[in-house]
């Protein structure tokens, strides 16, 4: 029985990984995008600095909530 927690544990933690990798690709992409928007409203006259403070005075985006396994009703033990 721990032989088998073992492997689910690691084959979960090797899933895991390998989309971190492809999260970390994807934001990279969207983060190119962003500058290369950035530098084209520059050539056309737009400072999104100066607007940028605006917009934080309107709205302050709520980051993620971090939930626990208990939380999410995630049982490791159901799962085996």
């Amino acid at each position: 029985m721990s032989q088998e927690k073992i492997g689910f544990h690691k084959g979960s933690i090797s899933v895991l990984a390998k989309e971190r990798e492809e999260l970390v690709k994807i934001v990279n992409i969207t983060e190119q995008l962003m500058q290369l928007h950035l530098e084209e409203l520059k050539k056309l006259g737009v400072d999104l600095t100066k607007e940028l403070p605006k917009q934080e005075k309107q709205e302050k985006p709520k980051g993620p909530k971090e939930v626990s396994a208990d939380e999410a009703g995630i049982s490791l033990d159901d799962q085996l």
